[in-house]
């Protein structure tokens, strides 16, 4: 006969509180440890007043001051005792004490010292304890229980001196004096798996010169860095994540190689609290070379716009689009919901962010933009407050032999999600542009472009704030191509880049999106937001400082081949027209690209004339197209060139 559910609680609890409850012999073993700290206590008491005795009638004591002491001494042991113990100074006994428990010492030392003064003169008057004794006593009970409880943190972050230094570990610089370095210092010392030596800090501020931190000193500017490695002979150079701008990693790396020091990164704080990455150094990446200014966000106005609402994101399972989603997880969304096509990036994606927010109510949908009858059925079952729209297809090339399914991914979807929008009183739409849509030579660029001209147009007749957001290329996403240039690293070469003259702008995901969501919370309705790219950079040297990062170089172990311009492909990217105006917004990053708004009749009848041709031929679109956008200068397919190797 089966237990009865009752009988089966009855067993699960008792066996719950069976592993939770100490155990009698590990109770004893807790309650005997705290006893033998307390009674270590009481030997350094008696200690310290009979130091005090001493030092205050310099070692000469007659019999009243020895009487007196005598007297005294068992009733200060008992008051300091119970003080310091209800204090807890009697635990923590570790390598993790800190100003905080100093405090704490000095708070103890300073109860028991003012019940010890009242008790001498309330209860004692024939006994009385000298006032300098109690002083003494306060000051040498300080040092000495502060010294020994910092013992364990002395010994275990304790730099051997040179001459006794272990071979095993190698010596380091510290690139940063400042609050970064010494946090990087202590994670060092307190790391045995970390096998260095810090034997110098480098900083960028001429009054940190000659100073020292925890000990280490301050012995370099910047610019000094590989010169004074070369000179003290220390092979390695440490820095932050994200504590330098690219420029500055980048010139650390040239000089390094020259002067045979290693730069290598270590997770920064924000990393290591966010618990996705490991106390390990890493060599320099190309994201640490094209490093920028990190986001400032408007955090009150963004939790303003985004905390109770319902956020959908249309290509979640995208680069962009997925980075948007764990973005928006730092807030309080009533709920997020996730649309794409693709089932395994949904699948994946999905168990990421519950892991994440495990409290937000997170919808997946499998879902075509392009289907008309799905769409409606998600904004009518979830009705979103705000859309951020990142689904789109990105590679240039495949879209120029592909343009029916560039218009309808690209400009009849944006179409289709921009007036579902405004149907179900979507409060804010964000579509993501490209630089690709200013000027646009490809079929991708200028679908782009209708894009933004009819969400422009449809924002003058809708209570939705649509907002367009423009940028450039997204470093490691998945139409980048840093991906591209990893794999003909990894295959031996050669690295194929298209021409030595190829610019473009980069910024890394997590910038992206962040200013993505920042731009959609301040622009008004209608309005073309162009995110700050910094300086464009040349392709070629993005692909030698990628061989160059992976210990190779550039003509001797990999080839660099200049494989021609593709169909679409332009030298240099820009972010807004000839007849935009660039106006500065609230945040350095973000600006207006200020231009006329299209009629709308006319943007929808040029829409419907370009859906009419989808499935027709590619010319037949192009020429469409050229009609929409009078820009467009469709480059055609360049003749098939011999890639020729670049010299080193």
């Amino acid at each position: 006969m089966s237990p009865s559910p009752r009988t089966n609680s009855l067993q699960i609890n008792e066996e719950r509180r069976t592993r939770v409850s100490p155990s009698p012999s590990f109770q004893f073993a807790i309650w005997n440890g705290l006893l033998t700290r307390c009674l270590l206590l009481v030997p350094v008491f008696i200690g310290v007043h009979c130091l005090a005795y001493w030092l205050r009638f310099e070692g000469n004591w007659d019999p009243s001051i020895r009487s007196t002491l005598l007297i005294t001494l068992s009733w200060v042991v008992v008051i300091k005792l119970v003080v310091f113990v209800w204090f807890g100074i009697h635990r923590g006994w570790n390598r993790f004490v800190c100003f905080q428990d100093l405090l704490a010492i000095c708070q103890a030392a300073s109860f028991s010292s003012i019940i010890l003064a009242l008790g001498d003169y309330l209860l004692l008057p024939n006994a009385s304890i000298p006032r300098s004794v109690f002083l003494m006593d306060w000051g040498i009970t300080v040092v000495s229980i502060g010294g020994l409880r910092s013992m364990a943190r002395v010994l275990a972050e304790h730099d051997q001196p040179f001459f006794l230094a272990n071979p095993t570990r190698t010596s380091v610089f510290i690139v940063g004096a400042n609050d970064s370095g010494e946090a990087l210092l202590r994670t060092i010392r307190r790391n045995d798996h970390l096998k260095y030596r810090v034997v110098g800090f480098i900083t960028d501020d001429q009054s940190t010169l000659g100073t020292r931190i925890a000990g280490v000193p301050v012995i370099g500017m910047l610019d000094q860095t590989c010169q004074l490695a070369e000179q003290r002979q220390v092979p390695e150079v440490l820095i932050s994540a994200g504590e330098l701008s690219g420029k500055q990693v980048r010139d650390l790396v040239d000089d390094g190689r020259q002067a045979n020091v290693t730069l290598k990164v270590l997770p920064s704080y924000e990393q290591l609290l966010g618990g996705n990455v490991d106390v390990k150094p890493r060599t320099v990446s190309i994201e640490d070379l094209l490093q920028r200014d990190p986001v400032q966000l408007n955090l009150r106005e963004l939790h303003h716009w985004l905390d109770d609402q319902v956020l959908l994101v249309t290509g979640s399972a995208g680069s962009i689009g997925s980075e948007i989603c764990r973005q928006l997880l730092q807030f309080s969304p009533k709920q997020v919901v996730l649309v794409d096509r693709s089932e395994n990036g949904q699948f994946f994606l999905e168990r990421e962010l519950r892991t994440i927010a495990p409290d937000i109510d997170i919808r997946v949908f499998i879902a075509d933009i392009n289907d008309v009858m799905r769409m409606n059925t998600i904004f009518r079952e979830v009705r979103p407050n705000i859309v951020f729209h990142a689904a789109a297809y990105k590679h240039v090339p495949l879209m120029e032999q592909n343009a029916g399914e560039a218009v309808k991914n690209i400009a009849v979807a944006t179409r289709l999600l921009a007036d579902l929008s405004h149907q179900y009183d979507v409060d804010s739409f964000v579509m993501i542009s490209s630089d690709k849509a200013v000027n646009p030579t490809s079929v991708m660029g200028s679908c782009k472009r209708v894009a933004e001209l009819y969400v422009q147009a449809l924002a003058a007749h809708s209570n939705c704030r649509f907002i367009t957001v423009r940028f450039g290329n997204v470093l490691d996403s998945a139409g980048s191509v840093v991906p591209i240039f990893r794999q003909q690293i990894a295959r031996g070469g050669p690295v194929t880049v298209t021409h030595p003259e190829m610019k473009r702008y980069f910024m890394t995901i997590p910038e992206a999106s962040q200013l993505v969501i920042q731009a959609g919370a301040m622009g008004q309705g209608g309005q073309i937001l162009v995110l700050d790219m910094g300086e464009p950079i040349r392709i070629l040297d993005l692909a030698s400082d990628m061989i160059r990062l992976s210990g190779l170089s550039v003509g001797d172990d990999i080839e660099i081949e200049m494989a021609g311009i593709r169909p679409g492909e332009k030298l240099f990217e820009e972010l807004h027209t000839d007849t935009e105006e660039h106006l500065p917004t609230s945040h350095p990053k973000i600006l207006v690209a200020n231009s006329q708004h299209h009629d709308l009749n006319h943007t929808l009848d040029a829409i419907d004339a370009l859906a009419s041709l989808a499935n027709a031929s590619n010319a037949a679109i192009i020429s469409e197209l050229q009609n929409i956008v009078p820009q467009y200068r469709h480059s055609a397919p360049a003749p098939s060139q011999v890639s020729r190797p670049l010299a080193a």
